[in-house]
């Protein structure tokens, strides 16, 4: 069986799934509790080791890619293609998507065990992975697009999965129509390349025409910031990343999924797959890198005071989504790639020590929490281990991870670099207070003042997988990106398996990637200064009330877009002006033309009473104006 039939059967299990519990779900009333979960976990954890295969056998040896295409439809010359395009770059987020579904599916057989939609929530996450697999190894730009769309409308479905709540219906449709916005820049992306031709749709096409020099500068240019557009929407840069931390009003699981390794990652997948484009055009490259060098540090310093584990957590992935993008803006595909592929493991573990958390003290409100870890000692491991690798310590897997992007931004700009050494201090920061807060000091009393000695552990379906997460978290950076071949494992593996993709790269000539051991010692450093501020802040009364009230806020973003933009310039002016004018001018004039219409068949009324020397004389004058109206066309050079 060929790696594309085998990327088929990835997508089916979990479509299967969707199918199958969405059926039984809406058109009998059997009750499908007892089979929806497990049905998602057999589907999605066979996808995930048949992915693994793929990606074991392919990333030794000199993997390029495979494509297989048919066409799906066609209007004369226009014509579409539907296929799959499996290159290093697709290798990895599968494995990323299946692999992390497939651990959140069993973490979630407990965690939403009690919850009356638990069918529902089968059913969409489903739905989900099937829709962000389909994204990830289309091979043409519409079907692309189709899978894109479908991502943010079950992320909608998700976000506000307990609808009952206002909270999570506004902050689904926050969601849902601040990522339109970049949806709407990237389909006239997409729109002007049709323009050039259908065929350039397929995106190997696409990669030729750009290396070849077929598209203009200009036009290439303007489709770059087109898909930049669309990947900030999808990826929560500034200035669309107000949607994220308000989307962590779903369950706790569905946040470690759409905001670690799928949804928020589909942005910076779509930078990865259009490198070729994005590379080319240096505004553009510029764009992305400042776009993420920036937010990095803007979303990470909101970090530093928010009270609510799941929004820092949220706060923490569109600062690391910045490193993401700071990378891919300077050229350091591979080290992009890479940290999306570390940090996919310990922020999925993160998000779900938070439920667990939560689980237990019924809030996720840190200042009611404390005093957590010596009864939730499992739960305090597995998020230390995730928090100190996302700090970036060595020899943890976001040690290596950020140091490849650091280095890579050292390349291309002093700025850059700085501004990513920059965030390495404030995520040790928040990080540190996020830990400090939750499991030191004295037991704040949860949500409902619950007693010291009723805290528990979470069940064992949502530990396992945390246990099972804390394993490449610590480990699967080394493993990687080693600077050292560690036996069958060449050093910085991933690196050079995915610069080496002659797709992305068809010059490529293989060239020895070094690690950097100043980088790497300031980093640590400037990570260590970090963790110590925070603890020494913890112990003082310091408070810069002024900042704090700027941060807690949230810089006035949301009242800026929410109030002054929403309700005062839309809702209280452009809609007052749109009422004026429909009133004073089209509801006027067409009482005009109505009763205009009226005088004139009143008039012609009379003409039809049934005397015929009346209606003679009519017919007669309406021919004679016809015919007049024929020849003085004529006259004035009428054919």
């Amino acid at each position: 069986m060929t790696n594309n039939e085998l990327i088929w059967i990835i997508f089916l299990l979990p479509l299967s799934s969707f199918l199958i519990n969405g059926t039984l779900l809406t058109f009998t009333k059997f009750n499908t509790k007892s089979i929806s979960g497990p049905l998602n976990v057999l589907t999605i954890g066979f996808s995930f080791l048949i992915c693994l295969f793929i990606l074991i056998n392919g990333i030794g040896s000199s993997f390029d890619y495979q494509s297989g295409s048919f066409q799906w439809f066609s209007f004369g010359l226009f014509e579409i293609t539907m296929g799959i395009l499996l290159d290093p770059l697709t290798l990895i987020m599968i494995t990323v998507v299946t692999g992390i579904s497939f651990l959140i599916q069993i973490y979630s057989l407990a965690y939403m065990e009690h919850d009356e939609g638990y069918s529902r929530y089968f059913t969409y996450m489903a739905l989900f992975t099937t829709s962000m697999l389909g994204l990830v190894f289309s091979k043409n730009l519409i079907q692309m697009f189709i899978f894109w769309e479908l991502v943010g409308a079950t992320s909608y479905l998700l976000i506000g999965f307990w609808f009952k709540k206002q909270s999570a219906i506004k902050a689904a449709k926050k969601a849902f129509l601040m990522t339109r916005i970049g949806d709407f820049g990237l389909i006239i992306g997409i729109l002007l390349i049709a323009k050039q031709g259908s065929q350039y749709l397929d995106i190997t096409q696409f990669y030729l025409a750009v290396q070849n020099g077929i598209f203009t500068t200009e036009i290439l240019t303007l489709i770059g910031l087109l898909f930049v557009v669309g990947a900030i929407g999808k990826s929560a840069q500034f200035p669309l990343h107000n949607w994220l931390p308000d989307a962590m009003e779903g369950p706790t699981p569905v946040s470690a999924l759409l905001h670690s390794a799928t949804m928020v990652t589909a942005g910076v997948f779509l930078i990865a797959r259009m490198f070729p484009l994005i590379s080319a055009i240096e505004i553009v490259s510029s764009t992305v890198a400042y776009i993420g060098g920036f937010t990095l540090i803007f979303a990470a310093t909101m970090a530093l005071v928010s009270n609510d584990i799941k929004r820092v957590l949220a706060y923490s992935s569109i600062s690391q989504l910045g490193y993401m993008f700071l990378a891919l803006g300077s050229g350091a595909y591979g080290a992009a790639i890479l940290h999306l592929f570390t940090h996919a493991w310990f922020k999925a573990l993160l998000f779900l020590g938070a439920g667990s958390v939560g689980h237990a003290v019924h809030t996720f409100d840190m200042t009611k929490m404390g005093g957590l870890k010596d009864h939730m000692k499992y739960t305090y491991w597995t998020m230390m281990l995730a928090a100190i690798s996302l700090i970036g310590i060595f020899p943890f897997s976001g040690f290596w991870s950020k140091d490849e992007v650091l280095l890579g931004a050292s390349k291309d700009s002093n700025i850059l670099f700085l501004m990513g050494l920059f965030g390495v201090i404030l995520t040790g920061f928040y990080m540190t207070r996020m830990m400090l807060m939750t499991f030191f000091g004295d037991f704040k009393g949860g949500e409902s003042g619950l007693e010291e000695k009723s805290l528990h552990e979470s069940p064992k379906f949502m530990i396992y997988p945390m246990i099972l997460l804390a394993v490449p978290s610590v480990l699967i950076g080394f493993i990687v990106s080693s600077p050292i071949n560690l036996g069958g494992i060449d050093k910085h593996l991933m690196v050079s398996f995915l610069d080496h993709n002659k797709l992305v790269f068809p010059d490529y000539h293989h060239h020895e990637i070094k690690f950097n051991f100043m980088i790497a010692i300031v980093s640590s450093l400037l990570a260590i200064s970090g963790i110590i501020i925070a603890i020494f802040t913890s112990r003082s009364n310091i408070n810069f009330k002024f900042i704090r009230k700027i941060l807690t806020n949230k810089y006035y973003l949301d009242y800026l877009y929410e109030e002054v933009i929403t309700e005062n310039l839309f809702y209280k002016r452009f809609i007052k002006l749109l009422d004026f004018f429909e009133t004073n001018f089209i509801d006027k004039a067409s009482h005009s033309l109505s009763s205009s219409i009226r005088w004139v068949s009143n008039k012609f009324a009379i003409t039809q009473n049934g005397q015929l020397q009346i209606q003679s004389i009519t017919f007669f004058l309406g021919l004679v104006i016809i015919i007049s109206g024929y020849f003085s066309w004529l006259l004035l050079g009428g054919n």
